[in-house]
């Protein structure tokens, strides 16, 4: 097996939520830093990272990184790294992404164009060839540039992580998988406590914390770009990984998991995303308003996605949900709540100031993730958590 450096990009704000679970599955971190984290693995480690991660966006194979401030420093920078420690002879490869924040280089069609000519030449040069038929496997990379900084990497992942198969139908603003996940990974939730998400929409919180409660891979059904890759991958670590990820499940448990939404037709959508998942036994969804918020429960955790009122016809409605969502919470006096959203006014309405608050970028979007803490309930069974579980309670 060789050692790579490999990059997993994630929400702006989530980095050490996505540290922890690569720490978890016994990897070293290289760097951590906005948006990303870098760490060190073989080609297992390529595997076991799209498989298990639940908080990454992609995994990329990284092949190098320098500085460039003209395109002929960009075409001979790009044209030392070593491409064809990675790319086969008959690879199919393009760069099918860049971006570039606050440098000298900025169009990112040029940076593409010349990129491509660049490892053209290396591959001639390596390989003694004239010219490249590209009938192989694909190898898509993707370049971001800071500050004149080029990092380049191989995206072994396809389709975002947050696409997991599951959510066929969503509703008008759907929280991602990866940050839905990220964001119950930030409170002392456990697959024995109670979760109910009163503005449950097409069901992501819940079913992502039915997932995690099962201890069920996020990545075990779905396909992935480096499965094609198998002259540097061999099949049998894709094959490894998910029997690994099947070994871990824990379905014998039992949760109380609820989603709430005023939106019958979603519910119906959130009950089917449920299923396709298969955790709908899990998770009891109900068609009710915030304002009829309650439970016999003693202690429990409402994780929410409320509406944020991005457009105009929607914000005037936002002051009257908030105040009856802060209703609902007091009702609960010894809960905890949890909730993500970009607007202002969040904490006036919701009649009292969190006790913590964590800013999140959703894509562009800057977000807080309020946190309400309740007292800390009682230790109850819940057996040894899997490498993607937390161990300990923080409240």
């Amino acid at each position: 097996m060789s050692r790579y450096e490999l990059m997993a990009p994630c929400h702006f704000g989530l980095e050490a939520v996505l540290k922890r679970e690569i720490a978890n599955l016994g990897y070293e971190i290289v760097k951590a830093e906005d948006g990303r984290v870098t760490f060190a693995g073989d080609e297992a480690a390529i595997c076991r990272a799209n498989v298990f991660l639940r908080t990454a966006e992609r995994v990329l194979w990284k092949v190098g990184e320098f500085r460039a401030t003209s395109f002929e420093e960009l075409f001979e920078q790009t044209k030392a790294l070593p491409w064809e420690q990675i790319l086969p002879a008959d690879a199919r490869f393009w760069v099918a992404k860049a971006t570039s924040v606050k440098s000298q280089l900025y169009s990112t069609s040029d940076i593409q164009s010349i990129m491509k000519k660049a490892i053209v030449e290396r591959m001639k040069q390596q390989y003694r060839l004239p010219w490249f038929p590209e009938t192989g496997s694909e190898y898509p990379i993707r370049v971001s540039v800071l500050k004149d900084v080029f990092t380049v990497g191989i995206d072994t992942s396809g389709e975002s992580l947050h696409k997991r198969g599951y959510r066929k139908l969503v509703g008008k603003a759907p929280i991602s998988e990866t940050l839905a996940a990220a964001l119950i990974s930030l409170t002392p939730w456990h697959w024995d406590r109670v979760l109910v998400d009163p503005f449950c929409g097409s069901g992501t919180i819940p079913i992502e914390a039915a997932m995690m409660g099962w201890n069920i891979a996020p990545g075990v059904l779905r396909q992935f770009r480096a499965e094609s890759f198998r002259e540097r991958i061999p099949e049998r670590l894709w094959k490894e990984a998910r029997e690994e990820a099947r070994s871990l499940e824990r379905r014998d448990r039992k949760m109380q998991i609820q989603g709430f939404d005023i939106d019958r037709d979603m519910i119906r959508v959130a009950r089917q995303n449920a299923e396709m998942a298969g955790v709908a036994e899990q998770i009891h969804f109900q068609a009710k308003p915030v304002r009829e918020l309650s439970s016999p429960k003693k202690y429990g955790f409402l994780i929410t996605n409320p509406p944020y009122g991005e457009r105009l016809e929607e914000k005037e409605a936002l002051p009257a949900l908030y105040r009856e969502l802060g209703d609902g919470f007091r009702r609960l006096d010894s809960w905890s709540c949890y909730l993500i959203t970009s607007y202002e006014d969040a904490q006036k309405y919701f009649g009292r100031q969190a006790d913590r608050n964590r800013k999140i970028y959703n894509g562009m979007l800057k977000t807080y993730f309020y946190q309400f803490m309740g007292p800390k309930p009682p230790k109850e069974g819940g057996g040894a958590p899997g490498p993607n579980q937390k161990s300990t309670e923080k409240q």
